[in-house]
This record gives C-alpha cells, sequence and structure tokens, in this order.
C-alpha cells in the first residue's frame, strides 16, 4: 500500500505544474451552510466535496487509505501550498504536521462540516495558509456508522437533523479500538498515523456529562503521561496560548467537564486517555494529543462555528510554536529510550489542583415525574462563575524496568504483526537459542463480568517475576529496544502484562490462563501421599496452610489441586507469559 500511495504522489505533484485554481470559480458552499447550520451531509456528498475540491486546487489532495470494516478506504486529504514529495509525507523536520480525525462516532459530526469549511477556506486563502505547517485530515473515519444515517440515536443532542451512528460497521465503538486494533478501521488509521507522523493530532467530538454555559470544551491529553518537559510545554505553554487564541475571538473554553449525573462546581479530574483512546494511542509517540468536545446541548450552528475557530486557533499555535514542538518531540524519545524505568500505572495527585473560573448553570434535585425520586435539572435561569477544583495532575503508581530486548515465540505470530503494523522493527530467530531472560507469571488478575468492546478484559493484573534460561524456537521473534526509540512506548504499553491497556488485558494471551492437563483424584492421592513423604518441606508448607486457611483445610480438591502444582507434573505454561525479557 505505501509503495502505491507513494507512486501517486510522485505522480500528483508531477502533474500539479501550472494547473490554475477553480477554473469554474465554484463557491463550495457546504450543506451546514446552506441550510443555515440544521443539517450535515452524507457520507457520499463528503467524499463527493473533498474529490472537488481536489479537482479545483492544487493545494489540496485526496488519498485513499487502506480499507475500513465497511469496505470503503479511509479518505485523507492534505493542504499543502508548497508540495513537494519532502513536504508531503516524508521525515521533513522543516515541517509540521497536524492530523484531524472527523467522525470517530458519526453522530457527533461537528468535525466533519468544519473541516470541510476549513480545508476549502485553506485553500481559497480565506485563511492565511501557514508556511511550515502541513494540515492533513481523515474526512469520516467511521464510515459504517455514518451510512447508518438516523435522526433520534444521539439522545441528548440538539441538531443535526440526521447524523450516522456510534458503532461502526461491525458494531464496535472505534474510540476504544486503537491499541487492541480489532478493526479494519483501526488498522487503516495506523497506517495513515505513521505516514504522517504529526506533532499535533485533534480528534473532534461532541459530549456531555453536565450542562454549563460552554460552546467548546478540550481533552488533551494528560500531561504527566506525556510526561517530561514535552508534558510540561503541553500544559504550560500549548494549552494556554490555544485558550488565549480563542478568548480572543470571543470563544470561552474549559477542560473537559469528567462528571456524571452531578454538578461541576464539586470539582472533577482530567479524563485520563488510555492508549485505546485515539489521544492516548498518539501520546505513545510523544504526539501533542487534542480532542475537541464540543456540548450536545447547544445548538448545531454554534457547535460547527466553534470546532472551526478551535482548529484555526491549533493550526495558528502549532505555527509559531513549530520547532520547538519539533525539539522537544525529538527529546522525548531520546529520553524515553535513555531511561532505566517506565511507568505503567498512574492515578490522581491530589496535591496538585487548577482552579477553574468556570461558567455553569445552578443545579437543584427535584422529584422525577417519572420515578418518583430525586432527580437533577440544571437551571438556565441560573448562570453562575465560580471557582472549581480541577484535578489535572497524576503521578506514577507502577513502574517496569526496561530490558534489552522482548522475545516472542514463534507461534504468537499475530502479535507480531500488530508490532509490524506500527513499525516496531524486529529480526526472526536464525536457530534455536537458549539464553537467560525475566520471566513473567501470572500471579493475579481480574476480569470483567460484561463484554467491553468484543472483549471481557482483565484489570488489576500483578506479575511475578524470575529470571530463567529459556529456549526459543528458530523463527521466534527478537526486538532490540535499542532499535525502537520511536516505538519503545508502544512496545512496553502492550507487552508488559501490567499495562493498563496491555495485550494480555484485551484478552491476547488468555490460552495461558486454562490448564491444559489435570489429575484424576483416585489416581493423584497416592502420588501426592508419596510426594509430601519425600519432602518434608512441602508437607510443612501444605499443614501450614491448612492451618492458615480454614476454606482450604475444608476442600479436598483444592488441596491436591495445591499439591499438584507443587510437582514436576503441573505444566510449565499454565500462568507463565509467553513473552520473554532480555536483560540488559
Amino acid at each position: 500500500m505505501k509503495k502505491l500511495l507513494t507512486l501517486a504522489i510522485t505522480l500528483l505533484i508531477l502533474s500539479c505544474g501550472d494547473t490554475v485554481d477553480n477554473p469554474e470559480n465554484k463557491d463550495f458552499k457546504t450543506l451546514f451552510e446552506t441550510s443555515n447550520g440544521t443539517q450535515t451531509p452524507t457520507y457520499e456528498e463528503v467524499i463527493s466535496f473533498y474529490k472537488e475540491l481536489d479537482e479545483a486546487y492544487v493545494s489540496i489532495k485526496t488519498y485513499e487509505v487502506g480499507t475500513t470494516d465497511a469496505g470503503k478506504p479511509l479518505t485523507l486529504i492534505t493542504f499543502n501550498p508548497n508540495r513537494t514529495f519532502d513536504s508531503e509525507f516524508s521525515n521533513n523536520q522543516e515541517v509540521r504536521r497536524i492530523l484531524i480525525n472527523n467522525g470517530i462516532h458519526p453522530g457527533e459530526s461537528d468535525g466533519i462540516d468544519a473541516t470541510m469549511m476549513l480545508m476549502r477556506d485553506l485553500a481559497m486563502g480565506v485563511i492565511e495558509a501557514p508556511e511550515k505547517t502541513w494540515i492533513g485530515a481523515i474526512a469520516v473515519y467511521n464510515i459504517g456508522g455514518a451510512l447508518n444515517r438516523n435522526s433520534t440515536s444521539r439522545t441528548n443532542q440538539n441538531g443535526p437533523s440526521a447524523y450516522g451512528f456510534r458503532g461502526n460497521a461491525r458494531n464496535y465503538d472505534l474510540n476504544r479500538d486503537f491499541i487492541k486494533n480489532d478493526t479494519k478501521n483501526s488498522e487503516a488509521f495506523t497506517e495513515i498515523f505513521h505516514l504522517v507522523r504529526p506533532d499535533v493530532f485533534i480528534d473532534n467530538h461532541v459530549s456531555n456529562g453536565a450542562d454549563y454555559q460552554y460552546t467548546l470544551t478540550h481533552l488533551f491529553t494528560q500531561h504527566n503521561k506525556l510526561s517530561g518537559v514535552l508534558g510540561e510545554f503541553l500544559h504550560n505553554d500549548f494549552q494556554p496560548a490555544l485558550e488565549k487564541n480563542l478568548k480572543e475571538k470571543d470563544w470561552d473554553i474549559t477542560p473537559y467537564v469528567n462528571v456524571f449525573n452531578r454538578t461541576p462546581e464539586q470539582g472533577f479530574s482530567q479524563f485520563y486517555d488510555h492508549p485505546r483512546y485515539s489521544t492516548g494511542y498518539t501520546a505513545l509517540w510523544n504526539t501533542i494529543g487534542l480532542m475537541v468536545e464540543t456540548h450536545m446541548l447547544k445548538p448545531y450552528k454554534p457547535r460547527v462555528e466553534g470546532t472551526y475557530e478551535l482548529m484555526k486557533s491549533a493550526i495558528e499555535v502549532t505555527e509559531q510554536e513549530g520547532e520547538k514542538i519539533k525539539l522537544l518531540r525529538k527529546n522525548a524519545f531520546n529520553a524515553f529510550a535513555k531511561a532505566d524505568t517506565y511507568p505503567i500505572a498512574f492515578s490522581i495527585d491530589s496535591t496538585k489542583t487548577t482552579t477553574l473560573d468556570f461558567l455553569g448553570y445552578e443545579g437543584e434535585m427535584t422529584p422525577s415525574e417519572v420515578t418518583g425520586k430525586q432527580r437533577l435539572r440544571y437551571n438556565r435561569d441560573k448562570p453562575f462563575n465560580k471557582e472549581v477544583t480541577y484535578y489535572n495532575h497524576f503521578k506514577p503508581t507502577k513502574e517496569v524496568t526496561l530490558p534489552k530486548a522482548y522475545v516472542i515465540p514463534r507461534g504468537y505470530r499475530n502479535i507480531a504483526l500488530k508490532l509490524r503494523d506500527n513499525e516496531i522493527r524486529f529480526d526472526q530467530l536464525k536457530r534455536d537459542t537458549t539464553f537467560m531472560a525475566e520471566v513473567y507469571h501470572i500471579e493475579d488478575y481480574k476480569t470483567s463480568r460484561n463484554p467491553y468492546e468484543g472483549h471481557y478484559p482483565h484489570y488489576g493484573t500483578s506479575v511475578k517475576r524470575s529470571q530463567e534460561e529459556v529456549t526459543v524456537l528458530k523463527g521466534g521473534y527478537i526486538i532490540p529496544l535499542e532499535d525502537n526509540e520511536e516505538g519503545l512506548r508502544y512496545l512496553l504499553e502492550t507487552l508488559e502484562p501490567e499495562a493498563n491497556d496491555s495485550f494480555f488485558n484485551w484478552n491476547y494471551f488468555d490460552t495461558i490462563l486454562q490448564q491444559k492437563e489435570g489429575f484424576s483424584p483416585y489416581v493423584w492421592e497416592d502420588k501426592a501421599a508419596a510426594l509430601l513423604k519425600e519432602n518434608p518441606e512441602l508437607r510443612a508448607s501444605f499443614e501450614s496452610k491448612k492451618q492458615e486457611d480454614p476454606a482450604f483445610a475444608q476442600n479436598w480438591y483444592s488441596q491436591l489441586a495445591w499439591i499438584h502444582k507443587q510437582s514436576p507434573n503441573y505444566e510449565k505454561a499454565h500462568l507463565r507469559y509467553p513473552i520473554f525479557r532480555m536483560l540488559r
């Protein structure tokens, strides 16, 4: 695909020559504009708009990348007035790159309309083109959901008149699929992301956790997790600059109001974006992530207009700070590669807070006409401006040491393919290889009782570590960390089983959780007795456990199973994590 795309880019650039922009003088008005902000176009109308814009303007190009679960490719649109091969997709350090994602939840269509107007206005010169900032956008990410059009599924939302559905063609919520990669949509996004290598990523959404005066809210990737000087820059420079830029255009904005069925003035925390989410995934490559969340109770017209202005502001800030962003991202890759440890879990640091000057509405508890119980109601006749405590600092709660390399047995080819799709470099062993490694045994884990996005994910995972001599057969995959500086965070977040969104926690290794061989009690009784007789220390441990655990003392099968697990008969594969860590 990438070779074909490169060829297409070259041919397009060669054909740019003396093209005259918009020879037919089309105005390219969108359906949003002609309907006075009440309608959003169908998927087909969106793609047709961009293809016509591509034909009319040299600075606009459209590319079809990969495929999706709906059977259609993702459409990537680029604005690049200085179109050369280097400035389009090669790793040109002079170009800052912004990637915009739209329609991940097609009912939240604000970004689809705003981006259509943004790209048109950039091409027409209505917006001054940035000198060193390249802009790309995915027209509609969830194509299957966009094709499933309706007017009722967004229960809380105030317009547009018709829109798409949240689930994709296989009913996945795509903003839970970035790290686990179950869908074709996610595979196509991965290809685009690594093709573009964005410095800044914007994902356009609509949300409602409470009622308040703002049309615009933002959800930046958590700055402590982004880490180091880059995280500090996001928190102390980029975010304030964006807010100031919008304020100067009379657009108030606040952090995403992370509450459910309670009032914001009680205080709320920053949403922590794990790698399952778009900005959590892009942060693994030290990309500054911004999720736009317009307020769904506001009319559609100002929501789209606010999204448009926010993206303009993000472009302006990126243009101003682009050189610094490039340098900080480069330094962040180096810092993670040189570190001895890596944090895989965070929690709120309640000793550090931010005070928001919050524009809200008074909340009242009144009797429900439906249930007769107390319900929350916001009174828009009582607006307020109050100081609200915002918990936006997190601290690491668990760290792992960095290995020299990860080694994956050949049987886990599915894992290797996901690594390859994320441009992780690895080699395959040319012969059976024995070496000392750190080995994990799964000590504890919990499993969700309810299905979640096609899985019953694990959580609360803990491991027991040991050093063992292991043999990996020919064809196994060896992944040196020194060869994967840019992908290091992705490797650690997926291959360390205790990480929140690890492949283990997403059920990729559930076969190791089930014993394949067992025992018949009438046979094992005699062997167990002989084993205890021959091993006084084992017998002492057995008797001690019976004294300390009354339930165990009353359960004859548990006692036989415990002895079996201490014996040579117990299979080595059970609870043994199959990915090994080669020591530094």
